[in-house]
């Protein structure tokens, strides 16, 4: 079992269900011949702590991997970065002290963000990787973000199209983790 564990982002908001990304996730697990069952445990809107509150609703579905991506709300409130940090690494022990293995999709703010805090914030992410030893996505959104055709409206939900790139991006870390046996 995979949980997609995270925020809008994960839960899909604004696009069908069939074409979220834990969907198109799983739709590319079982053309790969992978016999994992993902489960999308996305919350639109949540911080990093408000996932920390939700680590054993996750548990519950007894997962062997999950993919953690949760933060980009955090920042975009302008939340403390100590606190956020604090909040994702609480979250990494208690999956890690179960036997999950935790898969950390890195992100970053947009560039209207203030310089100093956007750059410290990126940092949190592979600092926690290397901190854990977790598998790093290196940026959850890469070949999507700022990229008008591939974006909702709002600039920051990726269309359809654009979650077929952050499948891609999820691939390339998650898929050396897997047996083709599946879970």
């Amino acid at each position: 079992m995979i949980v997609a564990f995270g925020d809008s982002l994960t839960a899909g908001t604004g696009v069908p269900a069939p074409v979220n990304y834990p969907n198109q996730l799983q739709a590319a697990l079982d053309a790969r011949g992978f016999k994992y069952r993902v489960v999308n445990a996305g919350v639109s809107g949540e911080t990093s702590a408000e996932g920390r509150t939700r680590v054993d609703e996750v548990l519950a579905h007894n997962p062997g991997i999950v993919i953690l991506e949760l933060g980009v709300n955090d920042g975009l409130r302008g939340h403390r970065l100590d606190q956020v940090r604090s909040n994702l690494a609480a979250i990494v022990e208690r999956l890690q002290a179960t036997g999950v293995k935790v898969v950390l999709a890195g992100m970053q703010l947009p560039p209207r963000m203030a310089s100093d805090y956007a750059n410290e914030f990126r940092k949190i992410f592979p600092d926690l990787a290397s901190r854990y030893g977790l598998p790093l996505i290196p940026f959850f959104l890469e070949d999507v973000a700022l990229v008008r055709e591939l974006n909702q409206g709002d600039g920051l939900h990726p269309t359809a199209e654009g979650y077929s790139y952050v499948v891609r991006n999820v691939l390339r870390v998650l898929e050396p983790l897997l047996r083709r046996g599946g879970d």
